[in-house]
């Protein structure tokens, strides 16, 4: 009989090494998503100040527009984990929406090649983001899950496991994904 009692201690044992193993396993793939998405905004923010330079030659005049860009581009440098970086990234997505929009408004900034490259290259960026926004928002869900199912719950917390929020594009930006593309010829 007692080595039915050290059976079950050995399986309680490799059981619950399983289950940790999981978790560091789910808990570095979120990190490794949010990475990514810091790698996404690091070349959006690099993109910034050369779509300011370009659209200073044509609008100076919009400096209001410019300096809430850059405002809100400075905010987004500073902001740390993924709720204050999803706050400072859509403000910094309406300053460029509206900065992008001046090309609507100025001809001659619309044909600048250069501008039309610079609002190519953000697109491309935007879409990596998004991408890579639901590919962390997943992992989050997925670790979120596995911590709070039996008999993770039991100890995750004790280890160390605690709940990820979720990179959230808020509103404004939600309601611009919804948004169906418009068209102009």
């Amino acid at each position: 009989m007692n080595w039915v009692v050290w059976m079950g201690i050995v399986l309680v044992v490799l059981f619950g090494v399983a289950v940790y193993n999981s978790l560091v396993t789910l808990r570095a793939r979120v990190n490794q998503a949010f990475a990514d998405i810091d790698v996404q905004l690091k070349q959006r923010h690099d993109l910034i100040p050369n779509l300011i330079e370009t659209v200073k030659g044509y609008v100076a005049h919009e400096r209001d527009t410019l300096q809430a860009v850059v405002e809100t581009r400075n905010a987004a440098l500073k902001a740390q984990g993924p709720a204050d970086q999803a706050a400072a990234e859509n403000a910094l997505s309406g300053a460029l929406g509206r900065l992008v929009a001046l090309g609507e408004a100025y001809p001659d900034l619309k044909a600048s090649a250069n501008f039309q490259q610079l609002q190519t290259d953000l697109a491309d960026i935007e879409d990596k983001l998004a991408a890579a926004r639901r590919f962390f928002n997943n992992g989050v869900a997925e670790y979120n899950a596995a911590i709070q199912h039996f008999p993770a719950v039991l100890f995750a917390g004790l280890l160390g496991f605690r709940p990820q929020a979720f990179f959230d594009v808020g509103e404004t930006e939600r309601e611009a994904l919804e948004a169906p593309p418009k068209v102009a010829f």
